[in-house]
């Protein structure tokens, strides 16, 4: 049986996660920063050419309950929204959310500000769901609700970094409503 690309990202995810409890440094090699001197005394980050980061930033979380939060979130989103669009455009949404997400974090934080989290992503997918909920049956109340509770939850909670949330939010909504016009997909309406 083939597995779905929600469980597959939900399952690389927290492996990465808990192999960085194995080996803590790896967390300095994976989590986003435009330029900061880490510990071995080098400029890392973006800024230093490290580009990676603006994806594995999704691999690095800030505890177990960060990561349980965001991986039940992939859960109860992706998994709707990837049988409504294929793997392929789920995809496409979720990895456009991260870079949209990860790109407003550099862009509007101080440069040695860490990021982690899959959070920009995950706000990509109420993205979706917001422009794409009625084509695939959603409740878009409770979507909304959902939204406005982790956006208020990003200037409650002190260091969650709301500018990768509205940054994914925002490269969700847009790659969502792409995708919705382009007549190959799923999508029916």
């Amino acid at each position: 049986m083939k597995r779905n690309a929600t469980t597959t990202l939900i399952t690389v995810i927290s492996g990465f996660y808990l192999l960085t409890l194995l080996k803590p440094a790896w967390q300095e090699n994976l989590f986003l920063i435009n330029k900061a001197i880490l510990s071995d005394g080098v400029v890392h980050g973006v800024g230093a050419g490290e580009w990676y980061r603006i994806l594995t930033v999704a691999l690095v979380h800030g505890g177990l309950m960060h990561l349980g939060f965001n991986m039940y979130a992939l859960l109860v989103l992706g998994n709707p929204l990837e049988a409504a669009f294929g793997r392929a455009r789920f995809l496409t949404i979720f990895f456009v959310a991260l870079i949209t997400g990860s790109l407003a974090s550099l862009y509007l934080n101080p440069q040695n500000q860490p990021s982690v989290g899959a959070s920009g992503a995950l706000f990509g997918l109420f993205g979706a769901f917001a422009v794409a909920g009625r084509k695939i049956g959603a409740d878009l109340r409770s979507i909304m609700v959902l939204l406005g509770i982790n956006f208020a939850i990003s200037f409650v909670v002190p260091n969650v970094d709301w500018h990768a949330h509205l940054g994914g939010l925002i490269g969700g909504a847009l790659v969502a409503a792409a995708l919705v016009r382009i007549p190959k997909g799923r999508i029916k309406g």
